[in-house]
């Protein structure tokens, strides 16, 4: 009798004390707060693994559990950025891998093994200029392997007044310019496809 009455009251205690009662670990998740996350990584603006960085490119600089080295610098003038314990780093003309694996090797000095990564946030240093007879004029942003004809969409199109036989490319190689010629109605009309170049950084495209 005293057993079914012991056994009795044990089952009212762990029907009131819930789910507690039932072994429940000071380290036990409670379903109603959830776990703190960690924040995604910054989002590149090229998904170029070979992309070569330019000078003006924005570059954001992580390395783990090293917050205060961390930095989005731009790249200056002089092709460098600058970091904390390392001072300034060359960029321009390296892939986000090789300036990561640079970054990495010159913080050996200070950190042991640490865990650089180098994303690209803007691609500043690739862009292309056109001006004249376009419907937004000016410098815009450099796609990968980006036409002529396909610039000249993204600046609108050509407007009302524009010459469209006698358009013409600038590009500066070996330190010369160097002129390209493009006659927008016969691209458009499979003709001579050949004066649609691939550009480059640095191109201006005049539409007179």
């Amino acid at each position: 009798m005293m057993k079914s009455l012991l056994w009795t009251w044990v089952l009212t205690v762990i029907v009131c004390a819930g789910p507690n009662a039932l072994g429940q670990g000071a380290g036990a998740k409670d379903p109603g707060v959830s776990a703190p996350q960690t924040p995604a990584p910054p989002k590149s603006a090229t998904d170029d693994a070979e992309y070569v960085i330019g000078e003006d490119d924005l570059l954001d600089i992580s390395v783990w559990k090293e917050p205060e080295i961390a930095r989005r610098v731009p790249v200056r003038s002089d092709g460098k950025i600058s970091l904390p314990l390392v001072n300034d780093v060359v960029a321009a003309g390296l892939t986000p891998m090789r300036l990561q694996a640079q970054i990495t090797e010159k913080l050996r000095k200070f950190l042991t093994e640490p865990q650089v990564t180098v994303t690209v946030m803007a691609t500043n240093s690739r862009r292309v200029y056109i001006m004249g007879e376009v419907g937004r004029p000016g410098p815009m942003p450099l796609l990968a392997n980006m036409t002529v004809l396909q610039a000249i969409t993204t600046a609108g199109g050509l407007g009302q007044f524009a010459n469209s036989s006698k358009i013409r490319i600038l590009r500066t190689e070996g330190g010369k310019q160097v002129v390209y010629s493009f006659n927008y109605k016969d691209v458009l009309a499979g003709k001579n496809p050949e004066q649609n170049i691939i550009l480059k950084p640095g191109d201006s495209i005049v539409v007179p």
